[in-house]
Parts: structure tokens; C-alpha cells; sequence
């Protein structure tokens, strides 16, 4: 099925007072570009967010956003430094004894003091973590695949009806071949005949001319070709896998092949043909760059 590069997605699970979210976004790119921006404390776990959606997305720029609450009764303690807090009180007593101040040494003041007190969590269990976390990512993976192949289809469609235009356009070169030549022997007969009358002429170089020139315009083997090419276009908006750089190689083909077919035809009809295709392999160019 056909994916747009492009598409948003959103995640999230609870368990035990702990909650993550995880927001990815995908835009078009020629590769496939992990971003992760994640709490600092759980950075241990990037790597398995990054593999995760790496197997999700083949192709486009990923930009992962992950958030983190700990809202459980245990989530944080408050701890004292024992040997700071007595090293504060016994530097107190001494100003206190040198200095012959009244002693107002009290909890509150100590407490007031750098590094006494101080905030600390838990250690984390790192499996029960990642359990949660890739809940969540694989919820917001489902959202982003969903919008990609939605957009994906559409994509899809409008590629089809442009391939069956060309294909179209082509059918009429193909008709149009033919006549090339034998309206260049019309017309070289017809010129021939104005000079009959002031000179003689060989009929083995007009038969020369015509054989080199019908040899000079011969599009059938590209007519050929681009044929082939849009059979392979076909069959690739049909895998099941991505095709984006398969459809950037057909394009390129198929180009190749009606520039060729514009430059050989010496023909009016054929290059407005071919004027045509063109402006329509440059609209699927530009669609392809944003599929999967």
C-alpha cells in the first residue's frame, strides 16, 4: 500500500501514577531520520524508541517527542545530609563560643543551609518503563501509519489517473509514428516535382533521403520502452512495500524516454504529445517525492 512520508500521530499510557506521551511527526525526506528529544533521566531507553519506529517507517524525516510524569506517592523523598548538617552545626557553635552571640540555632536554620536537604527519586525499573513507554510509541506509530496510508491512497489515485493519461498520449504517438515518414515522402515528391521541369533527378537518392531520414526519426524502440516503464509504474503502485525510490528511478526512465521520443520526432503533432507527458511526469515527480 502506498505511504505519504507526511503524517502525525499520538500516544500515550498510565500505570501506577507514571504517564508517557509521545508525539511523532513525519515530513518528506530522501532517507529515513530518527529525531528523539526524551527526558534526560530516561535516556537510557532512545535506543529502543529509535529501533521501534525505524521499523515503521522506512523512509522520511521522525521527529519523536516523549514526555514523562511520575505522579505516584513515591515519585519523590526528602532526604538529609547527616554529617553536612552536624559539620553546619558544630561551624555554628564555634562562631557561636568566639563570637559570644546568643544561641538561636534551630532546625529551620540548618535546614536553610546548601546540599542539607535534598529531593530524590526512586531508582526506576528500567523493564516496567519500557513497557509503558512502548505503549505509547506503538499508539502514536498506529495514528502516523494510519495518516500516511490515508493520504497514501489518495496519492495513489491521483497517480493512477496521470499514468493513464500518459498512457493515453502515448497511443496516440504510436498511431501518429508512422505517418511521420510518409508525409516527409509526400512532401519530398511534391518538392521534386517544382524542380522536374529545370533539372533531372536520381530516384535512388530520394529513396536514400527517405530511408536515412525514416532510420533518423524512428521512435519505436522508445515507444517500446516508455510502454515497459509504465507497466513497471503500474506494478509499483501495487506493492505492498515501500516504493519511493523505485518510483524515483521509473521517473528518471521515463523522462529519459520522452526526451528522446521529443528530440527524434520530426513531427508538430508528437511534440505537443510529448509537451504534454512531460507536464505530467513533472506532476508525478512531485507527488513521488512525498510517498514512502
Amino acid at each position: 500500500m502506498i505511504r505519504s512520508m507526511t503524517g502525525f500521530g499520538r500516544g500515550e499510557s498510565q500505570n501506577d501514577g507514571k504517564e508517557f506521551f509521545v508525539e511523532i511527526k513525519t515530513v518528506n525526506h530522501r532517507y529515513s531520520d530518527v529525531f528523539i528529544k526524551m527526558p534526560r533521566h530516561i535516556s537510557f531507553l532512545e535506543d529502543k524508541v529509535r529501533d521501534v519506529v525505524s521499523r515503521s517507517i522506512s523512509r522520511g524525516k521522525a521527529d519523536v517527542y516523549i514526555s514523562y510524569e511520575d505522579l505516584g506517592d513515591n515519585a519523590k523523598t526528602v532526604v538529609f545530609d547527616k554529617a553536612l548538617s552536624k559539620a553546619y552545626i558544630d561551624a555554628l557553635k564555634s562562631l557561636r563560643d568566639s563570637s559570644g552571640l546568643n544561641d538561636d540555632i534551630s532546625v529551620s536554620l540548618i535546614a536553610r543551609f546548601p546540599d542539607v536537604l535534598r529531593v530524590e527519586k526512586p531508582e526506576e525499573d528500567a523493564d516496567k518503563l519500557w513497557e509503558m513507554l512502548s505503549e505509547a510509541v506503538k499508539n502514536a506509530l498506529n495514528a502516523l501509519v494510519s495518516m500516511r496510508e490515508k493520504e497514501g491512497q489518495q496519492l495513489q489515485k491521483s497517480l493512477m489517473e496521470k499514468t493513464e493519461y500518459i498512457e493515453e498520449l502515448l497511443k496516440k504517438i504510436a498511431l501518429r509514428a508512422p505517418n511521420v515518414v510518409t508525409e516527409y515522402k509526400q512532401k519530398l515528391e511534391a518538392r521534386i516535382k517544382e524542380l522536374l521541369d529545370q533539372q533531372t533527378v536520381d530516384e535512388s537518392r530520394i529513396a536514400v533521403e527517405i530511408a536515412l531520414f525514416a532510420d533518423r526519426c524512428s521512435i519505436d524502440e522508445e515507444i517500446v520502452r516508455l510502454g515497459s516503464h509504465i507497466g513497471q509504474l503500474r506494478e509499483a503502485l501495487d506493492m505492498k512495500q515501500p516504493v519511493g525510490r523505485k518510483l524515483d528511478f521509473i521517473m528518471q526512465e521515463m523522462n529519459r524516454e520522452v526526451n528522446t521520443i521529443g528530440s527524434k520526432a520530426n513531427d508538430l503533432t508528437i511534440t505537443r504529445h510529448v509537451v504534454d507527458i512531460k507536464s505530467e511526469l513533472e506532476k508525478i515527480r512531485e507527488q513521488v517525492q512525498n510517498i514512502e
